[in-house]
């Protein structure tokens, strides 16, 4: 899904878009406009369809939550699928993040940039958009380490060290490489078990 391209109205300067803040994006399923079933996120005011799960992308998400738990054990709280508050216009729903250990695992809060060590997406028909306008924001924002499990390529994309809008480390590994978490040194996942 392209940035800034909703539908039938592209993106001109003459069109006027009031963008959605995540109190308004929390109150529309407060008052049910959106429920649990819509696949939206909050990206930049906008909401953003989801695209649907297909099984190689679920299968991965399977494997990856039991290797990361495992992995991670005490150290962190793995989040799937759970938010992460950006800013007032943006709250994605990332596959994974890794988030600080705190004694009420969010309950009381959304996370914070500065409560995450590392996002996950998995990618299929959402590489594009993954690498592109996740990227960016995730860098904005000062998220430390994104990966994307590149299903297409069969590859995982390590995005460290975010300047700007960009990360200034982007390495692909393949399936002989095993990943660590830098946040969490030890911490490791065998890139074999996520691609085909």
């Amino acid at each position: 899904m392209a940035s800034g391209a909703t539908g039938l109205l592209p993106r001109n300067p003459w069109v006027i878009r009031r963008p959605i803040t995540v109190t308004e994006y929390h109150r529309m399923g407060e008052v049910g406009i959106l429920s649990e079933d819509d696949r939206v996120e909050l990206i930049e005011g906008e909401l953003i369809a989801m695209a649907p799960i297909g099984s190689d992308h679920s299968g991965t998400v399977n494997v990856l939550n039991r290797l990361l738990v495992l992995a991670v054990g005490d150290r962190g709280v793995v989040a799937v699928q759970g938010p992460i508050r950006l800013d007032d216009l943006s709250e994605p729903q990332p596959d994974f993040s890794v988030l600080r250990p705190r004694d009420d695992f969010y309950r009381s809060a959304i996370p914070l940039p500065p409560d995450v060590l590392l996002i996950i997406e998995v990618a299929k028909s959402s590489l594009q958009y993954d690498r592109t306008v996740k990227r960016a924001l995730y860098a904005r924002h000062g998220i430390s380490e994104f990966w994307i499990v590149n299903l297409q390529g069969n590859e995982i994309e390590v995005c460290r060290a975010p300047l700007g809008e960009e990360y200034s480390s982007v390495s692909p590994v393949g399936r002989e490489a095993t990943l660590e978490i830098a946040l969490l040194p030890g911490v490791t996942i065998p890139a074999a078990a996520l691609l085909a």
